[in-house]
């Protein structure tokens, strides 16, 4: 579904439906809202009167009118309260509120199998608003709650929605909008291109096609891409990223998206390079230290992070971003068999650091070992990498929000304020030296895991040892990549968090 910015009056759109957002502290109807409730003999206000409909936020109701308008029902929305919305002070935060509050809209809408509906730019007075950063937030919304996964159902148990309009009646304002709303579409449509390929069964999507889906993308959005296979891994001395791998009969892949922008599209003649580097495990069964089925179940994402990888990559040259990025994924099963890397192996990685293994379902930072140190051959300004890392993280931070952790405080500082601006927030955990110690081996350079206490900053710091100098940022999301109910733009499933972080971060970026 694309998301349309017209000029016209909202009241004479002709769709099957209109959304009004309404504050939940708001005592008097105004502007074009009161105009329509006029027209409607006061249907609105006495939904509002009767209380039948406050405007918490995300609360909705559904006004049919009964004589023969352009439009055959009203969607009202909750913002919330006025009070609480300081697009000064809290920005962020009322942005999140946008998008729950259309994305509640969209729901509502699919539920009564709506195909068209439109709306205006709420709230419309708010002084100092941004109307770009405004509907940006409100096509994210209706965009992110349109997504649904039921390609393996033989019958689909609702439609979703396939048009979406905001409406103008000023000139001057549509060219903002339209900015927001292509900007909202690109961060929306990575965000679903990555839970479309997190919520794939693992039959389907293994090292090979996640690989085949890699080239697609570079095909449509004019990328270089390389996929390196088990002989050339083998020849790169991969070693830590082939043992997750050897116990698997899918052969593991190396996967590298490259963006480059187009010099006369910029003003900028060098471009900062960063490398983004994405867990790419499509099922994790924790090998020989084998998980349980109940903590099985949600294995199929554990690339999301080289899905988002993907998707940011893809998204970046929509935007035309002004740098050269690299999405490096490497991609492999974790099984146990006759073959699969054992407790107490010792093996040499990449970067020639030897790594004992004590425990083979702290695989990821097995295979981001010979990732990063990889990273380095493009002698990037910047590393960032984004992976499912540690069940640790879900316990340290819950399901609200990822890890992020880094060797450089502008890198962190920046990833911050990008959770704050998309909603994807982040919070800081330490890597001391301190840390180190816990991954200290008696018999080789590191040991994979250090123990309980603390092991999401211990599996950050064991990734710290395969960066070097450059400066670095590591995201932990896995407590934030799977949900196990709905929310207003969040499906159940997979719900790619990372992508419009990621992008946003770009967009921000502005050197170290």
């Amino acid at each position: 579904m694309k998301v349309k910015v017209k000029r016209g009056r909202i009241d004479q759109t002709g769709d099957q439906a209109i959304t009004l957002a309404h504050f939940e502290d708001q005592r008097k109807l105004t502007g074009m809202v009161k105009a329509i409730d006029e027209r409607l003999s006061g249907m609105i206000s006495h939904l509002l009167k009767n209380k039948d409909f406050v405007g918490r936020l995300n609360q909705t109701a559904i006004i049919y009118p009964q004589s023969k308008p352009p439009n055959p029902r009203i969607i009202l929305v909750g913002l919330g309260k006025s009070a609480e919305f300081d697009w000064n002070g809290q920005r962020g935060a009322c942005l999140e509120k946008l998008r729950q509050a259309f994305a509640s809209a969209c729901r509502r809408a699919k539920e009564l199998r709506i195909k068209s509906f439109s709306t205006m730019v709420f709230p419309a007075d708010l002084k100092g608003m941004d109307l770009a950063k405004v509907s940006q937030a409100m096509a994210e919304g209706i965009l992110l709650s349109n997504y649904q996964m039921d390609q393996y159902k033989t019958t689909k148990e609702e439609e979703s929605l396939e048009s979406f309009t905001i409406v103008e009646e000023d000139r001057e304002k549509i060219e903002a909008i339209e900015k927001g709303a292509a900007l909202g579409e690109v961060f929306a449509e990575a965000t679903n291109f990555a839970r479309g390929l997190a919520n794939q069964p693992s039959n389907i999507l293994t090292p090979a096609r996640l690989s085949l889906e890699a080239k697609k993308l570079a095909k449509e959005d004019n990328l270089r891409c390389e996929i390196l296979s088990l002989p050339q891994i083998k020849r790169l001395k991969m070693n830590s990223f082939l043992a997750v791998a050897s116990g698997s009969k899918e052969p593991p892949k190396l996967i590298i998206l490259e963006y480059r922008p187009d010099e006369r599209l910029a003003k900028k003649k060098k471009y900062d390079t960063l490398v983004l580097v994405g867990k790419g495990i499509t099922f994790d069964a924790g090998g020989l230290s084998l998980k349980t089925t109940e903590e099985m179940l949600e294995m199929k994402g554990d690339m999301t992070g080289g899905a988002v990888v993907m998707s940011t990559i893809a998204g970046s040259a929509k935007l035309k971003l002004p740098l050269n990025l690299i999405g490096i994924i490497p991609a492999a099963e974790n099984l146990p068999s006759g073959s699969a890397l054992k407790i107490g192996d010792i093996i040499t990685s990449y970067s020639g650091k030897t790594i004992e293994i004590l425990n083979t379902d702290a695989e990821g930072r097995l295979i981001l070992a010979d990732a990063l140190s990889y990273a380095k051959v493009f002698k990037p300004d910047a590393i960032l990498d984004i992976a499912t890392l540690t069940s640790a993280i879900k316990i340290a931070l819950g399901t609200v929000c990822a890890g992020v952790f880094g060797n450089h405080e502008k890198l962190k500082s920046k990833m911050i304020q990008a959770g704050q601006k998309t909603g994807e927030r982040v919070w800081e955990l330490p890597l001391w030296d301190d840390y180190q110690e816990f991954i200290k081996s008696d018999l080789a350079d590191i040991k994979n895991v250090g123990g309980k206490p603390g092991a999401a900053i211990i599996a950050a710091r064991f990734l710290q040892n395969f960066v070097g100098n450059y400066p670095w940022v590591h995201v932990d999301i896995a407590g934030v990549d799977f949900s196990e109910k709905e929310r207003p733009y969040i499906p159940k499933g997979a719900i790619g968090f990372g992508a419009r972080l990621l992008l946003q971060f770009l967009r921000d970026w502005d050197g170290v």
